[in-house]
Formats: structure tokens, C-alpha cells, sequence
């Protein structure tokens, strides 16, 4: 049953938050992964993002029999959490409801991880989110991009590459895994989706 607004629709019960930068210049990059599940959920759900309100582009669909809000944050990826602070107080989502999809550079290329909570892992856009909504207790769907290939080279250079080869297939299989996964959080709950994609 989907909590009712002072108007009489339908609340938004769920929010799915995909992590990026914008700008062509970050266009499938590692780092942007999060960005390119919502593009992949909003083709499916033949849906445009690109309503800008609560600094994100975003728009409302049915997924996993509910009503999700599609987020895809307009500030750097440092400061996500402005945008999923503010999306969150207004349709009253708890943590626990907030989907994050975000790269994972401990895990190798299209590696899939789905948690129900946990720490930043050194993920600024994580980390920001966590600040902003006072927990960490939000589930997340992490996308292997694979390790810097050696200790000297500069993190922001790799997350900001592209990935290459059987690496670029590998990471967009994984993107797609994701957004089922999504889809299973809300429908089956975490548990479920970890045991089906993990």
C-alpha cells in the first residue's frame, strides 16, 4: 500500500540513486556506472531522466510493484548526498529504502555486490551520502570496475578512464545485472537479491 501525499497520489516508496558525475567528459567512465543503470531502468521502463528537481535529474516509474523515484545527482559525485537528503525528506523515504548503485574498485570488472548496509569503502559519493542521511543503513548495488593497474598510478585517472576490451563487456553485463538487481531489492527484498546476484 503506497503511503498517500496531501494530494491524494500516490507517494514515492522507494528511492533508486545511481552515482556519476555530469558531462559528456565523464560519459562511461568507471565512475559512472551508477549513472548508466538508471539510463539503462529508464530505457526499459521507456521513461526520460531528465526532470531536474532535488539536484538530481530524475523521474517517477513503477518498479518491483512500487514507485520509485529515479535519481541520478547533478552535484559532483562528492556531494550525492545534498541530492538524496533532500529527495528523501520530502517523500519521507526511510534509509533502508534508498537504493545506491555505485563502481566498487575492490571488486574485479563486472563483479556484482549487493549489500543491505555498510561502510563507505572509500567511496566519496558513499561517504557523502552517509553524512547527509545520519546511516549507513541504505542498500547498495556495487559494480566491479577492477583495481588501478599498479600502486603509482592516480585513483582519480582510473575511475575517470573508460574500461577497454573484455573489461567494457564485462562492466556493461554488470550494469545490466544491476538493474535486475534493483529491481529484486524492491520486489523480493535484500536478502533475496544478494543470494540471486552476489
Amino acid at each position: 500500500m503506497f503511503p498517500f501525499r496531501k494530494n491524494g497520489a500516490p507517494g514515492v516508496t522507494w528511492l533508486v540513486v545511481g552515482l556519476g558525475n555530469m558531462g559528456d567528459q565523464y560519459d562511461r567512465t568507471r565512475h559512472n556506472v551508477g549513472f548508466d543503470v538508471i539510463d539503462l531502468l529508464a530505457d526499459q521502463l521507456n521513461i526520460p531522466v531528465q526532470r531536474l528537481k532535488f539536484k538530481a535529474l530524475t523521474n517517477t516509474a513503477e518498479l518491483g510493484g512500487a514507485k520509485v523515484l529515479l535519481m541520478k545527482p547533478v552535484t559532483f559525485m562528492n556531494l550525492s548526498g545534498e541530492a538524496v537528503e533532500q529527495a528523501a525528506a520530502f517523500y519521507k523515504v526511510p534509509p533502508e529504502r534508498v537504493i545506491v548503485v555505485s563502481d566498487e574498485v575492490a571488486l574485479p570488472p563486472g563483479k556484482l555486490r549487493v549489500r543491505p548496509s555498510g561502510s563507505a569503502g572509500g567511496h566519496n559519493g558513499l561517504k557523502n551520502i552517509i553524512a547527509h542521511l545520519h546511516s549507513d543503513q541504505f542498500p547498495r548495488v556495487r559494480i566491479g570496475v577492477g583495481q588501478k593497474p599498479h600502486p603509482d598510478y592516480d585513483m582519480a585517472d582510473w575511475v575517470l578512464g573508460r574500461p577497454q576490451g573484455a573489461d567494457r563487456d564485462a562492466v556493461d553485463g554488470a550494469e545490466a545485472r544491476a538493474a535486475q538487481a534493483v529491481e529484486a531489492i524492491i520486489k523480493d527484498g535484500v536478502p533475496s537479491a544478494m543470494n540471486r546476484f552476489n
